[in-house]
């Protein structure tokens, strides 16, 4: 790490001495949380483990927010005026790989820039909010949240997400589910197979229409899906068949431009086959990311004089999906990632599990914290930076 010097006032840098002496209890949490891995909405140990810490450090803390047992808010004021600066956790694990995500990291992040801030808050105007968002893997708890409200009074929020480099722009992908059904006829396959609707070949035919639409959709587009029914039996025309697809794309507009067209391709097969189609957007919907550039360039300040190089995104490499994109919609916001191993590390992998925990993947985690507390610090004292913010966040919109 360079001096502390680089870092700023003597405010700054209270705040990284804080955070150095923060990291044994960090570690402890983000281990906790590594080695009871909980899938979404059923957070219970790691979400009462975050909330009894916030506690510790004078937070006021709310269980069972936004109808789900396992969202918080935890809140610290400030003195009156200024702004509301939301630090964001995620703290569920993926199934049977545990946190192959690094969400133990994430939510000790936030919670380790939110412990060190508390103590500097009394000279600060504004206040502080960590929101325990659950199930980012499954349904989207930031989603539930913002259609709660608890976006609504906030500021800017910040999340960061281990990963295999550090960068300060997320590339995210909006992304809907959808559901096709179809309904045919049962008939004797061998028999009187004419007096049959074959529900199976429709599926077949919105496959096949869906990959000669490929060539035709911007190179962003990701078209994933599984037959989830095929038929019971091969001497029964399948009187159902169902498949389920994931449509991603760079921007909101596009993607839902993009499912239209694979609904017609659907409708199509229904018409060709005589089935009856049923279509289900299922709810989870999410967003692009909109990064906020100035809140992105504050954080990538204090990211290199924390020692951390930061990268540029490939325009080429894999994206996903995260409902902190809707967030972005809602209020200023930015999605950076700290590097916990090498380039080859990937995503949802047994290997990028053992990196959550590791000396290096909490080491990373303490980086992060400084330079996510540092930039709330920023927001909170300057109140031309907090207006430029949004400035850019309104123009956007």
């Amino acid at each position: 790490m360079k001096s502390n010097a680089q870092l700023g006032t003597e405010l700054h840098q209270q705040l990284v001495r804080e955070l150095d002496q923060l990291k044994d209890r960090l570690a402890r949490v983000s281990t906790s949380i590594h080695m009871n891995p909980e899938l979404g909405l059923k957070e219970y140990k790691s979400a009462e483990l975050l909330c009894s810490e916030l506690e510790k450090d004078s937070f006021q803390v709310e269980r069972k927010v936004a109808g789900m047992d396992t969202a918080f808010r935890a809140t610290i004021r400030g003195k009156p005026g200024g702004p509301t600066i939301a630090l964001l956790a995620e703290y569920d694990a993926l199934p049977e790989i545990g946190h192959a995500c690094g969400h133990n990291l994430i939510a000790t992040i936030a919670l380790g820039a939110a412990l060190a801030l508390s103590k500097i808050m009394p000279q600060l105007k504004g206040n502080l909010v960590v929101l325990g968002t659950p199930d980012e893997e499954g349904t989207g708890g930031k989603v539930t949240m913002i259609e709660n409200g608890f976006f609504k009074d906030v500021d800017a929020a910040m999340i960061v997400h281990p990963g295999n480099k550090t960068q300060v722009i997320a590339d995210i992908l909006a992304i809907s589910s959808l559901e096709i059904k179809f309904k045919g006829k049962a008939a004797h396959a061998a028999a009187s197979p004419e007096k049959g609707i074959n529900a199976l070949d429709a599926v077949i035919q919105t496959f096949n229409g869906i990959n000669a639409l490929r060539q035709h959709v911007r190179s962003d587009v990701r078209i994933h899906g599984i037959i989830t029914d095929g038929g019971k039996r091969p001497n029964i025309v399948p009187e159902t068949a169902a498949a389920f697809f994931f449509v991603r794309a760079a921007d909101r507009k596009y993607k839902d431009e993009v499912l239209k067209r694979i609904k017609r391709c659907a409708q199509g097969a229904a018409a060709a086959t005589g089935a009856k189609l049923e279509l289900i957007v299922r709810p989870r919907v999410l967003d692009d990311m909109k990064n906020n550039m100035t809140m992105a360039k504050t954080f990538e300040k204090y990211l290199t004089a924390l020692g951390e190089k930061v990268h540029v995104p490939d325009p080429k490499a894999g994206k996903g999906s995260t409902d902190m994109g809707n967030v972005s919609y809602v209020v200023p916001s930015i999605h950076p990632s700290i590097a916990i191993g090498p380039k080859k590390l990937a995503g949802h992998s047994r290997e990028f599990a053992v990196a959550s925990v590791s000396e290096h993947g909490h080491e990373a985690m303490l980086i992060a914290a400084k330079a996510m507390a540092l930039t709330a610090l920023d927001l909170f004292q300057d109140e031309a930076l907090m207006q430029k913010v949004r400035n850019e966040f309104k123009k956007g919109r």
